[in-house]
């Protein structure tokens, strides 16, 4: 994949990228639905190993439940598990949430923290929960949001084959610019799932196929 590629023209493959997903998906956004950052915060915790769809479907009924971090602090394990059995993994999941609820409580007054160290902090959450919580719900762009549309999408476009999430990460923020830190995974998310598909990539209609080295492998 591009070989003999410098920093410099990788990075302007990056930008006519962006440009092109930008006009492509001009309502990308955040699949999650959500009204407030502990929403979004519990939310991007269920969605490991679960659709956003399905978990759009569960939360639409539980955050009339759970509505503050003490909810989730003091909740039920086993109702609570239940209440987000469909998303699987829904023990971990909800050891998670009980856990993250206890530490909003003690430790942050009951609010979602606005930084990525106390966002680590917090029982269930790793850099992509934290980069989702910072850039949607404060519009801050510590880093960029890596799930397994933008993994995939980063190694056929050729911009990352790093082996883990943390490796892609950093080689998407030295060529991705800082302003879209926060809509760079959206574009890439909207992308893959209408064309740039697991299984199934629609090269013959793709709107980057033309700078994208895996076009004919694919």
């Amino acid at each position: 994949m591009h070989p003999a590629e410098s920093p410099d023209e990788k990075q302007k493959r990056v930008r006519t990228v962006i440009s092109r997903l930008r006009k492509a998906y001009p309502d990308a956004h955040c699949s999650l639905k959500y009204s407030n950052p502990l929403q979004l915060l519990a939310a991007t915790i269920l969605s490991a190993q679960c659709t956003d769809e399905r978990v759009n479907q569960v939360t639409e009924t539980l955050f009339r439940k759970y509505r503050t971090a003490e909810d989730f602090a003091n909740a039920d394990p086993a109702e609570l598990e239940q209440d987000i059995h469909s998303t699987g993994f829904f023990r971990n999941k909800a050891k998670s949430l009980r856990g993250m609820g206890r530490k909003l409580v003690e430790a942050h007054g009951g609010e979602v923290p606005r930084t990525m160290e106390e966002l680590l902090t917090l029982p269930g959450v790793a850099r992509k929960t934290a980069n989702v919580v910072l850039g949607n719900a404060f519009g801050k762009a510590p880093g960029v949001v890596v799930d397994t549309h933008v993994t995939r999408l980063s190694a056929r476009l050729g911009f990352s084959t790093a082996p883990t999430a943390e490796k892609i990460e950093r080689d998407l923020m030295e060529i991705v610019p800082k302003k879209n830190y926060v809509m760079f995974p959206h574009w890439m998310i909207f992308h893959g799932r209408a064309v740039c598909k697991a299984r199934s990539p629609q090269c013959s209609s793709c709107v980057v196929a033309d700078v994208c080295p895996s076009r004919e492998t694919v």
